[in-house]
């Protein structure tokens, strides 16, 4: 008796095992949709002055920012790509001051460092929270976006430290923790005072005004970054929908391009993008979620023309190996609208 009971529990133990769903295996990731053209378009790190930088580089121990001069790398400063916490650190957003300081968000914080690399401010983030988005605005303030439950958009005076605006902003899941990655990318400040959020996750950029009450929504598929140009419309960046779009104030698309759009360019994760004065548009095109292997089939920067024509393509990952492609500042040709 006692050994049939014994057998049935180990049959009963064996088919509870077997009747276990597997965990399911990792999902592989893509491959390079097209190879590297033989001659590419442009004088590649030379076409233009620019300061450069990509997150999630895991191939290395640090994150680097570059500022290219004729063709050079001129200045870089490196993060550790992990900090004191073992929290990630990336860099989602660079600006180079007209004092030669740079401004950044750093994913755990946003801080700005002088050109002999001493840092001058530094705002830590919370636990539990992320900081991908630091804008200066006048001399000595920056727009932070902090994601958290909630997400909070901050005006900080990075001379005195003191919070002069803190406002709540929506997202997709307020009160869901894993979802603190996904909500903010680049936010902006308008040349009105009004702000200019892409809402990652919740597929849509809104503008609201100095009362935070919304006047202007469009719906923007996973949007990265959003700028409002000169002509009143609005430039917007699709991440891993891989577009670029213009959109007027009614929301209608006048302008856009999309991941197979450019024959022998493909999109990929578009990241930051830029308009040149000229009508030129800089894409960031990011491709951290291909086999790491094929990353360095990527053109990491591409600059087209109104009529969609690639005149600057930068293949840059070797000699030096600028890495992937995140944030980009044109600094010999104005941008549309203007930093500072």
């Amino acid at each position: 008796m006692k050994t049939w009971m014994i057998c049935m529990l180990c049959s009963a133990a064996s088919y509870a095992q077997d009747t276990t769903a597997p965990k399911p295996p990792p999902k592989p990731r893509p491959a390079a949709r097209a190879a590297v053209p033989d001659h590419l378009p442009g004088k590649g790190m030379a076409q233009h002055d620019f300061l450069f930088s990509g997150q999630w580089d895991t191939r290395k121990d640090s994150q680097t920012v570059y500022l290219i001069k004729k063709g050079k790398i001129a200045w870089q400063y490196a993060i550790p790509i992990k900090d004191e916490a073992g929290q990630l650190n990336e860099y989602s957003d660079i600006h180079l001051l007209p004092n030669g300081n740079v401004v950044y968000a750093y994913k755990t914080g946003a801080a700005e460092v002088t050109p002999a690399k001493k840092i001058v401010w530094d705002y830590k983030c919370p636990a539990g929270t992320e900081c991908h988005s630091a804008q200066p605005v006048g001399a000595d303030k920056v727009l932070l976006c902090v994601n958290g439950t909630p997400a909070k958009v901050l005006l900080v005076n990075r001379r005195t430290g003191k919070t002069e605006m803190e406002q709540v902003v929506p997202t997709a899941r307020p009160d869901d923790p894993k979802s603190v990655h996904g909500q903010f990318r680049n936010i902006r400040m308008t040349k009105a005072g009004t702000y200019l959020l892409a809402h990652l996750n919740m597929g849509k950029v809104v503008e609201y005004d100095r009362n935070w009450q919304p006047v202007f929504s469009v719906n923007a598929p996973s949007a990265w970054a959003a700028l409002r140009l000169s002509n009143g419309n609005t430039l917007i960046s699709g991440n891993q929908h891989g577009y670029v779009k213009e959109v007027n104030a009614k929301g209608e698309t006048v302008w856009e391009v999309n991941k197979d759009d450019l024959p022998g360019f493909p999109l990929y994760t578009v990241h930051q993008v830029s308009r040149l004065k000229n009508g030129n548009t800089v894409i960031c095109n990011w491709g951290g979620f291909l086999r790491k292997e094929d990353w360095d089939k990527v053109v990491q920067l591409i600059e087209i023309t109104p009529d969609k024509k690639v005149v600057w393509a930068l293949h840059q990952w070797k000699d030096p190996d600028l890495g992937p492609s995140s944030c980009v500042q044109i600094l010999d040709v104005p941008e549309d609208p203007p930093r500072f």
